[in-house]
């Protein structure tokens, strides 16, 4: 089974162009977000008795993007990803009252029993970012947005109960509320884990 890098943070954080960057350095089976492309995004965003169809539908997807990444002979490198998806978007949506309890427990399910046949990633690159930073990036996106920069503190706070989970020697935190449109400083810190015995034990948590 091939391993597996996920890109997480905050809508705005910045995973997109971090993940198109590191593209451009390796040879990396890449598996990118996305909104307009899928079925129920845009319904959505227009009347929320979709939520559950777009969840489940984002849900599904993932699943299958990790399992043809684990596939790859190559590095796994996912967009966001399953867990990020349930963890951060799915307990968002739950916790604004657009997904209702059962919904929520029905999108849970799912998650815990995939995991239970997919294992998580080998390594998971939190993004951080200010509040500034974010509201800019959300501003000049031109994409369908459903969760908003007012939705980040508890966003974060919901992914945040998650990393904990995660053995630090699985985790990489980056600070790129001042980081270069081309992502320099974050690129070095990832590939030198990448270069060095691909995310042994000495995996530890940094700043660019």
């Amino acid at each position: 089974m091939g391993k597996l890098i996920a890109v997480v943070g905050a809508s705005g954080a910045g995973k997109t162009s971090l993940v198109r960057a590191l593209t451009k350095t390796g040879d990396f089976a890449v598996a990118y977000e996305q909104h307009t492309e899928r079925p129920f995004q845009t319904l959505f965003k227009q009347d929320q008795l979709y939520a559950l169809a777009n969840q489940l539908d984002y849900l599904l997807y993932r699943t299958e993007q990790e399992k043809e990444l684990r596939a790859s002979a190559r590095i796994g490198l996912v967009d966001g990803g399953l867990d990020l998806d349930f963890h951060g978007f799915t307990r968002l949506f739950h916790s604004r009252g657009l997904l209702s309890d059962p919904e929520f427990d029905l999108c849970r399910r799912f998650y815990e029993l995939t995991r239970q046949f997919l294992p998580p990633p080998d390594l998971t690159v939190h993004l951080i970012a200010n509040d500034e930073v974010i509201r800019q990036r959300l501003a000049r996106r031109e994409r369908i947005n459903i969760a908003s920069v007012e939705d980040t503190d508890l966003f974060n706070s919901f992914l945040d109960e998650w990393l904990r989970t995660i053995p630090r020697t699985n985790l990489l935190r980056l600070d790129v509320s001042e980081e270069s449109p081309g992502y320099e400083k974050s690129l070095q810190v990832i590939l030198a884990l990448v270069d060095h015995q691909y995310l042994s034990n000495d995996v530890s948590n940094g700043k660019p």
